[in-house]
């Protein structure tokens, strides 16, 4: 494993995207530890894409335009949904009274899941990034190995992003419209990212 792979994948991982702006969101709302959970989430989410880069089906994505499209818009459409699920939740009290169903830990991992597996961006960028970092004469479980080196540091720097989150959400609990507004910005943002991946091309 060679430092440029290592310092490579920590700056890609920090670079905020849909799950940086989800484990965020859900730290504001109810604390570090719901955050972490998230991450894991988003953690989680990562596997189908590197299952799919290990064995090949990445290169059926990437030839396949309606297999392509059909991910792509699903991944948009969920990303449209989480929007609108923070916007909502910032324009009434759903932060500083989050329903059961929104503190269920199960809850928040599986939509940091399907954050991940409706992308199909992912797969296409493991199946381009992971190869330049593995020799010719590479094994299946090289490559397995370098991806579970990506999940660890994308866990990792999640869950730094979540613990900031939730202390940032706790010097913020008695400014509960801030709070709502930040909320609402990040269900904007991650509508943004729907947006952009709506016109993204293979």
């Amino acid at each position: 494993m060679s430092f440029d792979f290592l310092m490579t994948s920590l700056i890609v991982v920090v670079i905020p995207g849909t799950g940086v702006i989800y484990t965020v969101s859900v730290s504001l709302a109810r604390g570090g530890r719901a955050g972490v959970i998230a991450a894991f989430g988003c953690t989680l989410g990562i596997v189908p894409h590197l299952v799919a880069a290990a064995f090949g089906l990445s290169a059926f994505l990437h030839a396949g335009a309606l297999a392509f499209r059909v991910l792509k818009y699903a991944g948009v459409a969920y990303l449209l949904f989480l929007a609108y699920t923070m916007i909502r939740s910032g324009s009434s009290h759903g932060l500083a009274n989050p329903s059961a169903e929104e503190r269920s830990a199960g809850s928040t991992i599986v939509r940091g899941i399907l954050l991940n597996v409706l992308n199909p961006k992912l797969t296409l960028f493991f199946f381009a990034f992971l190869p330049q970092f593995l020799s010719a004469d590479a094994t299946l479980p090289s490559l397995l190995g370098l991806g579970a080196v990506f999940m660890a540091m994308t866990f990792a720097v999640f869950a730094v992003y979540a613990i900031l989150g939730g202390r940032l959400g706790t010097a913020f609990s008695t400014r509960t419209t801030l709070r709502h507004r930040i909320e609402q910005s990040m269900g904007l943002l991650l509508a943004g990212f729907a947006v952009k991946l709506a016109l993204t091309e293979r």
